[in-house]
């Protein structure tokens, strides 16, 4: 199987490398390109075998399954004028969030799906969200489940939980980043321990609260209880969280809902043109 990506930015790439790395695709069945060509020509260094073609309607040409990894908005002027290009036999998937399985239906004429990834893909692990478009044959249904479960755990979504879905999958590790850094930073302000070694200290932290979920040790719930004695410093902490946080995850949520809600209306409206 030939596999396409038109597109090799963040994501693009890590979908490339992952693939790669887990044996799902060899290098020499990958056909890839981007609009700054020297981004596509940067991973071919390290994976030689890999195809740089120089349109993206020749990776659809050569590609049994294409991923377009571009922008929201940048999909339809894409596709729109390479919709012949496309026969019955292909498997068309979107990796962003707005763009609708059925938008896809409406543009070209063969199986479509969305996979919405996570960085942590790159490492073989966490979750691919997936919606298979009615198009979609059930051959197709089965070679990309068998794709992703090489990169990370597929989950099959409805189109209704696919913002929210996609905030806890794939913006989630952004989200929790940021949070690290600032605890960070604040042991730093607060307390005579060094940015190195809190850092350090904290990636561990993570790496270990992983393995114990990942290995069924504790959940969520049953973690904090074993760590937070009562009447000890944790709890403490934990009643700064509880005043300081308060609904700062209900807006973060509606933020992110109301960008998703205008990209999709942006995208409607270049089908309606």
């Amino acid at each position: 199987m030939n596999v396409g990506i038109i597109g090799t930015g963040n994501m693009g790439t890590i979908l490339i490398e992952a693939m790669i790395e887990s044996f799902a695709i060899a290098p020499s069945n990958l056909f890839i390109t981007n609009r700054t060509i020297e981004k596509a020509y940067k991973i071919k260094e390290k994976h030689d075998e890999i195809h740089v073609e120089l349109s993206a309607e020749e990776v659809i040409k050569k590609s049994d399954l294409i991923f377009i990894c571009v922008k929201p908005l940048d999909i339809y002027p894409l596709l729109k004028p390479l919709q012949a290009i496309f026969s019955k036999d292909q498997c068309l998937v979107s990796i962003t969030s707005p763009f609708q399985v059925e938008q896809l239906e409406e543009l070209v004429d063969c199986s479509c799906a969305r996979v919405i990834p996570s960085i942590t893909n790159r490492s073989k692990s966490g979750v691919c969200l997936v919606t298979f478009g009615n198009s979609c044959t059930n051959e197709w249904r089965y070679k990309i489940t068998e794709l992703l479960l090489r990169i990370g755990k597929p989950v099959e979504i409805k189109e209704e939980i696919t913002r929210v879905a996609s905030d806890i999958v794939s913006c989630g590790p952004a989200f929790f980043s940021y949070l690290t850094r600032r605890f960070i930073e604040g042991a730093v302000k607060q307390t005579k321990i060094d940015e190195h070694t809190a850092t350090i200290l904290a990636q561990q932290m993570l790496i270990g609260l992983g393995t114990l979920l990942a290995n069924g040790y504790y959940t969520l719930p049953t973690l904090q209880e074993k760590v937070c004695v009562k009447g000890g410093v944790t709890g403490e902490g934990i009643k700064v969280l509880e005043r300081e946080l308060e609904n700062v995850f209900e807006q973060l949520f509606q933020a992110t809902h109301e960008k998703y809600k205008e990209d999709q209306d942006l995208i409607a409206k270049q089908f309606s043109l």
